[in-house]
């Protein structure tokens, strides 16, 4: 019994120090110059090993989708904590979802390279990147469900995945953006949180709720 207990634990540990050893190399080398062998030699695994936790490299891009959603999140909260403002609200998980970004930039090609081939498991929208996507959709429903200016009801259900989809926008916006610390990047998304700001009254108008409701339908399709 203790045998047992004491392999699943090393088993445990074993996948942990793989995991954090794959994780710091997408961030210090990026996608491209991280692959297994090198993950199994800094991790003191067999190559073998490496591959039985994780079939290939794709998992561990999921493992760091996951965990830069984990970081976004506790970076978001406190931020979220401080307004019930919906605008600023909506502007805190923006800016925080990106900084998480940040040590990627200069590695972003080959990650893109590697995501935006529709049938790719490292696509946002893929059935695989289910769990990271998940998590930033429910942190735009936290931000709406907070803030003092409600949304029509029928909006609301369907407004978090559209801000997903703006989000990822963004953040392809962003991974060209070779302004000094990625100003532009900042500066539209400031504008565009304006711009929907200004629109909050009109979301009532029956004229313009109909089809903005099949608008965000439409979004919903994705990834979905």
């Amino acid at each position: 019994m203790f045998k047992n207990e004491d392999a699943g634990t090393k088993a445990e540990q074993t996948r942990a120090l793989i995991r954090e050893v794959a994780l710091a190399s997408f961030r210090e080398r990026g996608f491209d110059a991280t692959t297994m062998r090198q993950v199994a030699k800094d991790a003191g695994a067999s190559l073998g090993n490496a591959y039985y936790y994780f079939p290939t490299k794709n998992h561990l891009v999921q493992e760091l989708y996951v965990e830069v959603q984990e970081e976004h999140r506790a970076a978001a909260a406190p931020r979220l904590a401080e307004t019930d403002d919906l605008i600023e609200r909506l502007g805190a998980v923006f800016r925080t979802g990106l900084a998480q970004l940040a040590p990627f930039h200069d590695y972003a090609a080959g990650f893109l390279t590697a995501m935006v081939a529709p049938n790719s498991p490292l696509n946002p929208m893929s059935p695989e990147s289910e769990p990271a996507r998940s998590m930033i959709v429910g942190l735009f429903r936290e931000a709406l469900d907070g803030a003092r200016q409600s949304l029509p009801p029928d909006l609301a259900v369907r407004m978090p995945h559209a801000l997903w989809l703006a989000h990822l926008l963004m953040s392809l916006f962003w991974s060209y953006d070779r302004s000094p610390g990625q100003r532009n990047t900042v500066r539209l998304v400031d504008t565009a949180l304006r711009l929907f700001r200004a629109a909050l009254p009109f979301l009532r108008v029956p004229v313009v709720r109909a089809p903005l409701r099949t608008l965000l339908d439409l979004a919903a399709g994705v990834g979905a």
